[in-house]
């Protein structure tokens, strides 16, 4: 076998490699990049302008950029989609994100849960009072 025919079966070979991925052109790049600068700059320009006077919406909403910049980001640079691998991608992706759900609710919960069962202390228990 020439090294041509090697170099040329190298080729084939690698064209039969993708299983139908894509893998993105400098223009989705270009895309991703420019939705999570305006994705980060949204948010940032919210907290230092307190455009929202409400810190709890505030928070709500950079949250609601951050889930919407996760989404950019596993369409423009990680390519996940229904396609990719036969759709195991997006399947690990439901159960990733079934998990998170899990722990992030259940942790917030013990929380809360915490902060409302606390006792309050008082300037006696802290040992300022006699």
């Amino acid at each position: 076998m020439s090294a041509a025919d090697h170099h040329a079966h190298n080729d084939h070979t690698h064209d039969h490699d993708d299983h139908g991925e894509s893998h993105g052109s400098l223009r989705d790049y270009v895309i991703g990049f420019v939705l999570s600068v305006v994705l980060t700059a949204i948010p940032f320009w919210l907290v230092m302008s307190g455009a929202i006077a409400d810190k709890q919406a505030t928070a709500l909403v950079i949250m609601a950029f951050a889930v919407v910049q996760i989404v950019v980001h596993m369409i423009y640079f990680l390519h996940m989609n229904t396609k990719s691998e036969n759709g195991w991608t997006v399947m690990a992706l439901i159960f990733t994100i079934i998990l998170v759900v899990i722990a992030l609710s259940g942790s917030l919960w013990v929380m809360y849960h915490l902060n409302h069962n606390m006792m309050p202390m008082t300037a006696h228990d802290m040992g300022q009072l006699p």
